[in-house]
Order: structure tokens, then sequence, then C-alpha cells
């Protein structure tokens, strides 16, 4: 009988990050390991490696956890992988296509979703992890499209809704989306505004820096 080795996935999205106080998003991920190696317990499985991806959608196909357990994967290092749900693993119905129903079965390797009862093993459960990879992939795009009603909302608001501040302007520590004047940048912003009502536009942006350099 073959042995069992298996690699854990474990994945918290910044979409997940935004449900959770700061006292439970390590408590997920750390949620999610405990629920996987308890399993592999249980079911006699050895564990390869555990693969954690922070900040990471499950749409997004350049989670360096991710990558790194496909390649290991492909490189046979072990003949499971393990997650606590299938949409842990991806929210991307072509990404479920082309590994859990395509390459892995190629690959020999199994894949389990805990929560999920999803097993490749059962060719019975194929529809079910379908229909699931379907409904995460709405729920992304449902997401996405509310994401982008909240922000232009905000733009006609006249709310600021930039991951950084523009130079010149620090985030408001009381409100993120109300910009204050940062009184030191401040300075070389209104240097460089006179400079330009003087005539030094950008075409002349060599003579700008010169002059910012020496003032």
């Amino acid at each position: 009988m073959q042995k069992q080795i298996a690699a854990l996935y474990v994945r918290l999205s910044q979409e997940d990050r935004n449900k959770l106080s700061r006292e439970d998003e390590s408590e997920s991920i750390i949620n999610q390991q405990n629920i996987l190696t308890d399993y592999c317990k249980r079911n006699s499985f050895e564990i390869y490696d555990i693969y954690k991806d922070e900040d990471f959608s499950g749409s997004d196909r350049e989670r360096p956890e991710f990558n790194r357990m496909i390649s290991d994967a492909r490189e046979k290092r072990f003949n499971t992988i393990i997650c606590k749900t299938q949409s842990r693993f991806a929210r991307d119905m072509e990404l479920i296509e082309k590994y859990v129903n395509g390459l892995f079965p190629i690959w020999g390797i199994r894949f389990i979703s805990v929560v999920d009862n999803g097993d490749t093993m059962n060719i019975a459960n194929r529809k079910t992890r379908q229909i699931f990879a379907l409904t995460d992939q709405w729920y992304l795009e449902d997401l996405s499209e509310n994401i982008r009603a909240t922000l232009s909302n905000k733009r006609r608001q006249g709310l600021w809704v930039g991951a950084f501040a523009p130079f010149g302007y620090v985030k408001d520590p009381k409100n993120r989306n109300h910009l204050i004047i940062d009184e030191e940048a401040a300075n070389t912003v209104r240097y460089i505004f006179r400079l330009y009502l003087n005539g030094m536009g950008v075409n002349s942006k060599n003579h700008l820096l010169t002059s910012i350099k020496h003032s």
C-alpha cells in the first residue's frame, strides 16, 4: 500500500482579513493548520510540508507558496494535497479544472478538501466539486462588483480611496478616506508650484530638479 504523504495548503486573503479582527487574523491560519494536521493524524497521513499564503486572493495565480506547492507536486514530492475547503486552494474555475481535475490525476496527486468532503478518489463527488468551484468564482465576481461600487460611491463623495496618499499629503489617522496636508512635504510642493507659475514647466524638469537641489 502506497505511503500517504501530504502537502497542506492554507490561505488567508485580503477579503477574509477585512472580516476579521486583528486577533482573529492569525487564528484563521492557525485554525486551518489545526484542522488539517488533526485530519492527517486521524487518517495516517505523513505531512511533507505546510504551504501558507497570506493576503492573496483565491484567483491569484502568482501566489508564491501555491506555486511552490505546484512545483513540488510536479516533482512528486508528495501524493496528496489537503486544504480546509476547495476555495482555500482556489476560487477560480479554470484553476480547479487545470489542477484538481486535470494535472493532479496525471501526476498521481490526490486532492482532499476536509470541510467540503471533497476527495478526488471519490469519482462520484466530482460534480459537487465543480459546483463549489463555480459558486466560489461567482462569489469573487460579486465581491469585485461590490468593491467597485463602494469605491465609486466614495469618489463621488470626494473621499480618498487610494492605498497611499499623494506627495504633500498624509492620510488622516482618524479617517483613512480623508487627506490632510503634510506640512514638511508641503513646502516642497509649494516651491515646485511657484517655479511652474514662473514658466518652469514639465519640459524644464532638469532645470527644476537642479533648482530644488540648490534650494
